[in-house]
């Protein structure tokens, strides 16, 4: 007879046990972090920095359907979510923003 069925149910539990150890200790150590550091000025500063490095990605060097809009209108719906972000400081608001005026550049093209 094979069991096939306990190797998806053993690397499911080995994943579940990784996740939950890093946790615990998160928990365990949270009332000894001072958040207020210089280590998590710095861990927030590679945080932006990295987010900013994808978000660039994204606009000049997209993949997929993203590809086929010319880099205009990436452009301008990036400036129209930025200037939208700085003015009403809502991310949601901001983000379909900038997506309806991309969709509106390409269907006027």
């Amino acid at each position: 007879m094979q069991e096939s069925w306990i190797w998806p149910l053993l690397v499911l539990a080995v994943a579940a046990l990784s996740t939950y150890v890093w946790r615990g200790l998160g928990v365990a150590l949270s009332g000894r972090i001072n958040p207020a550091s210089p280590f998590f000025a710095w861990l927030a500063c590679v945080a932006y920095a990295l987010l900013a490095g994808l978000i660039a990605r994204m606009v000049l060097l997209p993949i997929g359907p993203l590809s086929e809009a010319p880099l205009p209108a990436r452009l301008a719906a990036f400036a129209v979510c930025v200037a939208c972000y700085f003015r009403t400081k809502h991310i949601v608001l901001s983000i379909v923003t900038g997506a309806a005026a991309l969709a509106l550049w390409l269907s006027l093209a």
